[in-house]
């Protein structure tokens, strides 16, 4: 119960709009009191004619005046007034229902705003290494479909459990008012109706967790098929991945009817025990009105207020059943919430001032959250103006390296510097203005040409924007869209050649302009005229600059002012091109096996 506390608190800063929400509800229970008290002068006074008696001598005054007065009208006459009473109840009434709904609808939709806007915002700040342990489908099906799960708790569960209790109130005062010993003996027999229902829903939350589960893995399954399209195609997979996804639908469906059948078997099971408690008081009562114990107006009042307990018992078992689903979401949701990033801006961490002299690794080891080590023994020095290139086969830690220096991780052991400086005891955002880059993997955005090459810096002005461009020989294929630098490129720039979106990706490096360049094989997608002139322009954006290139093609990293070869994680050699090719290495040994697969 503690997740629902918490998602309650998230309603306090509309917290005068639930007591509005809250006031309708009274008011639309009052008003069913008194629609439901017109069956006594009905009955006493309009068709049996005896009036209503005051068959107890512990009345209070002033409902011992209201039954003289309505007595002393006549029949006909009464006849009108409640003609004319019950459609103006039962519009006030409907007036109060919808202030209720309406209100409590406008809550939830602002309160899982919030989560939604939370839970987004927290997504942002969290460390990369929590998204290498999360799926991308899943994390997306906690702000979609547990939230919803959340609004429907709020919306309805909150509006049920507020609304249905004070319809419980103002029904059991009735009955406890006219007859008490007979209300006594109503209440005895709810342990009958609420006992096989807590059984349910223990259930039902077990369940709830499980079908939320399997909505999270079709989720996920969704977003890679579908963001992996061509590769489905390119290997005609579509029929494996159709029976793939099928069976994780077969499984949901099942959880589903699982979770259904038992919603569904608690409104029977309330009626049918309800009505069994109804009918022992119907026939104990039935023998007082015989008697002349009660008159058959008040009888009747009695009977219906007693069966109107139903509909609001009903509703608070289906409201313990939702309830259990919700709390299934709210976990996961606030595990979500309740998470902090490992990489954070250490307290008095200061700004970086733009780098002068070098970047200094000194001892650096590094490891995954698996615990396998990527990095150990990592010691260097770029001084500012120099092309670090990091080269060596896949999987020895030529990423990892790169990925320390902006603090996407930090190492288990050893310190990074900048002019002397501890990069963990500055600001991320300081750290990270210094910092461009192009990674092998092109990320771009559902937006224009334009806003992509200004990403993280919106307010350039557009001449800027296209100098990038024609720097990193994008603006001649710009000019060729349908609407230039506005058009829409598609998600992650479908709509674009792999080399168009790469040279995308090298406009926004250089309009950054930062002191600090990370290119990770930043022309890999370029023909061989575009990576000439892309080259050209990194080149010239690299004066001045310190530099980290990862290469595959050893070519492309000969004028390195220092190369670093590493092999299982370690810096196995060092030096320049020339120094190194003359050395019978692994650098050596590389670069023959590519020349040999290029001839």
């Amino acid at each position: 119960m503690r997740e629902y506390f918490r998602l309650l608190k998230l309603i306090t800063p509309y917290k005068w709009i639930f007591i509005a929400a809250v006031i309708c509800m009274v008011f639309s229970t009052l008003f069913s009191g008194f629609q439901l008290g017109m069956i006594v002068p009905l009955i006493d006074n309009i068709f049996t004619g005896k009036g209503i008696p005051c068959y107890s001598e512990h009345l209070p005054t002033f409902i011992k005046a209201l039954i003289a007065k309505i007595n002393s009208i006549p029949p006909l006459s009464l006849l009108k007034i409640i003609a004319m009473m019950v459609p103006s109840i039962i519009l006030l009434k409907g007036i109060f229902d919808f202030g209720k709904t309406y209100l409590m609808n406008d809550i939830s939709q602002k309160v899982i705003r919030d989560i939604r806007n939370k839970l987004y915002r927290k997504l942002q700040t969290l460390s990369l290494d929590f998204y290498s342990r999360q799926r991308t489908g899943e994390l997306v099906s906690r702000i979609t479909n547990d939230v919803t799960v959340v609004q429907n708790s709020i919306s309805e569960n909150a509006v049920d459990l507020i609304y249905q209790s004070l319809q419980i109130i103002l029904f059991l005062s009735i009955i406890f008012f006219i007859h008490w010993k007979l209300a006594l003996v109503s209440l005895v027999l709810l342990p009958l109706i609420m006992l096989p229902i807590i059984k349910i829903i223990r259930r039902l939350r077990k369940i709830s967790e499980e079908t939320q589960e399997k909505m999270a893995d079709i989720s996920s399954m969704l977003f890679e098929t579908i963001s992996g399209i061509r590769i489905v195609k390119a290997f005609s997979m579509e029929d494996y991945e159709v029976s793939r996804f099928t069976k994780l639908t077969n499984r949901f469906y099942r959880l589903m009817m699982k979770s259904i059948k038992r919603m569904a078997v608690i409104a029977p099971l309330t009626e049918f025990f309800g009505a069994a408690a109804a009918i022992f008081v119907f026939y104990y009562a039935s023998k007082q009105v015989m008697q002349g114990m009660l008159s058959f107006g008040i009888f009747s009042f009695f009977l219906a207020a007693l069966m109107s307990l139903m509909k609001p018992f009903k509703k608070l078992s289906r409201v313990q059943a939702i309830l259990q689903q919700a709390l299934a979401a709210a976990t996961r949701i606030f595990k979500i919430l309740d998470l902090n990033p490992t990489i954070i801006d250490k307290p008095g961490a200061i700004p970086l001032m733009p780098i002068n002299k070098r970047i200094s690794f000194e001892n650096i080891q590094f490891s995954y959250t698996d615990g396998k080590t990527v990095l150990r023994n990592i010691n260097l020095d770029a001084h500012r103006g120099e092309i670090i290139a990091l080269v060596g086969p896949s999987g020895v830690g030529k990423t990892s390296l790169v990925n320390l220096i902006p603090r996407f991780y930090d190492p288990e052991r050893g310190t990074i510097t900048i002019d002397g400086q501890d990069i963990r005891n500055v600001t991320f955002s300081s750290l990270r203005q210094q910092i461009g880059m192009v990674t092998q993997e092109t990320i771009l955005f559902n937006d224009t040409v334009k806003a992509n090459i200004a990403y993280g810096k919106i307010d350039t002005p557009d001449d800027k924007i296209i100098e990038a461009a024609r720097l990193a020989n994008a603006d001649s294929f710009i000019a060729k869209l349908e609407d230039g630098y506005n058009a829409l490129i598609g998600e992650r720039g479908v709509k674009l050649s792999g080399g168009e979106r790469q040279r995308l990706a090298i406009a926004r490096a250089i309009l950054k302009n930062p002191p600090i360049l990370i290119l990770d094989e930043a022309t890999s997608q370029l023909d061989s005229e575009s990576e000439r002139l892309v080259q050209e322009a990194i080149e010239r954006l690299m004066q001045g600059r310190t530099v980290f290139v990862i290469a595959h093609r050893l070519s492309t990293v000969k004028n390195a002012t220092k190369i670093l070869v590493l092999d299982k994680g370690e810096i196995v050699d060092r030096g320049r091109h020339s120094e190194l090719i003359g050395r019978s290495g692994l650098y050596k040994k590389l670069y023959e096996m590519q020349f040999e697969a290029q001839s």
